[in-house]
């Protein structure tokens, strides 16, 4: 695989963390620089490993990872989606101006799961080719560290404007992803 496709690659794999990350930073209250390079580090993190980990899967499990990563992925997105809608339907005008700066660990690193899994079958998919794989992972990584955290600081924008509602947005921003994935996984749109 050249530089290109690489490159094209590992853009298109950190595409929904980038989406998420705009969800993930209109739900903080001005999240400041620190915040989206530790969100965009964690992020890129599980996004670089992903790819290794379904490399190292290859052939024997490729059936078992293609056929649930798009449930999976889903299952996890819609969950969170969810909690931040409820979170935010709760929250009075009050509550916005103690709004968290940053979120915990545990959060961000479910969420980079869920939207890293179809890296994971990429990785599947790269066993079969003659690539670089920890190249190709670094690329993956390295893209998504940037685009998470551009994601994070164009949420911090977002959020003032949203108000309210800017959990909810970032609710429905996960639930939309999960539903894309699933939706393209399953082949319902042509």
């Amino acid at each position: 695989m050249n530089l290109y496709a690489t490159l094209i690659l590992a853009f298109g794999m950190s595409m929904d963390a980038f989406a998420a990350a705009i969800g993930k930073g209109v739900s903080l209250h001005r999240p400041p620089l620190k915040e989206a390079l530790r969100t965009g580090l964690i992020f890129g993190v599980i996004e670089a490993l992903t790819p290794l980990i379904g490399w190292a899967i290859g052939l024997a499990a490729s059936q078992y990872v293609m056929v649930w990563d798009h449930w999976i992925a889903f299952g996890l997105l819609f969950i969170l989606g969810s909690r931040m809608i409820v979170e935010g339907l709760r929250k009075k005008e009050q509550e916005l101006e103690e709004a968290p700066t940053r979120h915990g660990f545990w959060l961000l690193a479910c969420t980079a799961v869920a939207t890293s899994l179809d890296a994971m079958a990429v990785g599947v998919g790269l066993a079969f080719l003659q690539v670089s794989i920890v190249t190709t992972a670094l690329a993956i990584g390295t893209s998504t560290m940037i685009m998470v955290t551009a994601g994070i600081l164009l949420g911090r924008f977002l959020g003032p404007v949203l108000g309210k509602w800017a959990e909810i947005f970032g609710g429905v921003v996960l639930i939309g992803i999960g539903s894309s994935i699933l939706v393209e996984h399953l082949g319902l749109m042509s």
